[in-house]
């Protein structure tokens, strides 16, 4: 088979996670086809919210401020009584941020806008997302992958090195793969439609459940930023759903018992089966899946469109750094890292599904996702005999410091970018050899940085003399003490972090 390359991989599917990959590869010189088999972008809303974690991946991507200009945060919830009164609450816990972790809001950005953000993003980077352009069919050898790729001009055969199946729920790639997809088909179906309306406020989401019936409850919310309010309700499993405008404004009639909202156009609408499904495999030689390739799940608690840019994330440095000459066995911890995120995900959708039945849904911290962590991947390590406040695994907090030149600067502003992050704390001016794709700081009283407000002690916790080495994606990779940086070598070594000046020792 010819190794005559088109690109080095070969994205199936520009949704949110194709999108984040695909940046993800721009930014770091990785040559990549990202294809769709729609013929424009997908135009609805299905995932809306866009939990802290994922906030700080968008801060990392240089998207953040446009997704809050485009969006917002969630509107309060008003819910009806029968006899027309009404009480209003936040829909979800509100927790203010800390410089430990700056964002505890999820923000509201209709899916359709992310997306048009993050192509906007690629775009900036050089890249684009082929529309109209379908995956035919695939084989995978020792060294790649030719993939067939059908168009309005013909088909076409590629050649890359690795295939990334972004393509959804029924995914094409997946099911090529055999890759099986166990879980269950939940009890619950539902409708979800983007329209235009008239009759309610655009002030806050409304809620209605007549007679307390949860399952005939109905919820109405802005979709901010937009002209558009979304309508979510659950329906019987046999029941025949109009979705048009005239059949959703009838629908609303008889959920909240007035004529007077008024449907006026219908931008997207869908009606779905809800399901919790985990990939038993994430990757199978070449081909990795991502988003919701992998997992599928219920959209209570606002959790799948951010997993699914954190898996992309997850990858993304890891097959850059292997295309880059890295050890391919720094591939294998994206399956064990984040399968177990999904199916924690999973669990926790379904619980909050559980709980929506019963009008009882309250989102606290654990939507959030700054605690997700890998403490128990290959890629953690603790060469510390003390046991601080963080270990291998853990997201990185930020933090600010004061510079050696006067000026304010956040530990995220250090981190952005597509590089490791060696941070040395209170140590001497030991050597550390210059590697390509690490930045080294002192913080401390010789070093470029002061923890002037103690802010980066509490975060972290280490001792004199410790280093903390950060991923590209943000996480704790080591930790290790003053004389034991010979521990660290491997390590670098593994993930493609060599001497500038040749190999490692």
């Amino acid at each position: 088979m010819t190794n005559d390359f088109t690109a080095d991989a070969l994205i199936c599917g520009a949704g949110a996670a194709g999108l984040t990959l695909a940046i993800e590869l721009a930014r770091r010189g990785i040559s990549f086809r990202l294809i769709d088999r729609l013929e424009t972008p997908f135009h609805g809303s299905r995932g809306k919210g866009i939990q802290p974690r994922t906030q700080e991946i968008f801060e990392d991507l240089g998207i953040l401020d446009k997704a809050v200009a485009a969006g917002g945060i969630y509107p309060r919830q008003r819910t009806y009584r029968d006899d027309g009164s009404h009480t209003d609450a936040d829909m979800a816990e509100i927790i203010q941020s800390t410089p430990a972790e700056p964002y505890h809001l999820a923000l509201m950005v209709p899916q359709f806008v992310t997306e048009r953000i993050l192509r906007s993003r690629l775009a900036e980077l050089g890249g684009l997302a082929e529309f109209g352009r379908e995956l035919k069919g695939f084989e995978q050898d020792r060294d790649g992958v030719t993939a067939r790729i059908a168009h309005n001009e013909g088909e076409e055969i590629v050649r890359v090195r690795w295939l990334i199946g972004a393509d959804g729920g029924k995914s094409f790639v997946r099911r090529s793969l055999g890759v099986g997809f166990p879980g269950t088909t939940l009890d619950a179906r539902a409708i979800v439609a983007d329209v235009t309306l008239s009759g309610l406020s655009g002030e806050v989401a409304h809620r209605f459940a007549r007679g307390g019936d949860m399952s005939r409850q109905v919820w109405i919310g802005p979709l901010v930023g937009t002209d558009l309010f979304q309508i979510q309700g659950p329906v019987a499993k046999d029941a025949f759903v109009n979705l048009s405008a005239f059949g959703l404004t009838k629908f609303l009639a008889d959920r909240t018992g007035r004529n007077d909202v008024i449907v006026r156009t219908v931008s997207w609408a869908s009606d779905y089966e809800m399901n919790a499904r985990l990939a038993e495999s994430y990757r199978l030689g070449r081909i990795f899946l991502v988003g919701d390739a992998a997992h599928v799940h219920p959209p209570t608690g606002g959790q799948g469109l951010n997993t699914s840019v954190q898996d992309a994330y997850n990858l993304g440095w890891k097959l850059a750094a292997v295309v880059r000459g890295a050890s391919d066995r720094l591939l294998y911890s994206y399956e064990e890292e984040r399968r177990p995120v999904a199916g924690a995900m999973l669990g926790l959708a379904t619980k909050l599904l559980g709980a929506q039945k019963e009008g009882e849904m309250r989102r606290g911290r654990e939507v959030r996702q700054l605690d997700i962590g890998y403490p128990l991947s290959p890629l953690s390590l603790n060469c510390t005999g003390a046991r601080g406040r963080l270990s291998a695994g853990d997201r990185a907090p930020d933090a600010p410091l004061r510079g050696a030149g006067g000026q304010a600067v956040r530990l995220f502003s250090l981190f952005k970018g597509v590089h490791w992050t060696l941070l040395v704390y209170e140590a001497g001016q030991q050597a550390f050899e210059l590697r390509e794709g690490l930045h080294t700081h002192r913080i401390g009283s010789h070093g470029e940085f002061s923890d002037e407000w103690g802010y980066f002690k509490d975060a972290y916790a280490l001792k004199s003399g410790d280093s903390i080495l950060i991923r590209p994606d943000g996480y704790v990779g080591a930790i290790f003490d003053a004389d034991r940086t010979h521990e660290i070598e491997v390590y670098l070594a593994e993930v493609g972090l060599l001497p500038v000046n040749g190999d490692c020792k």
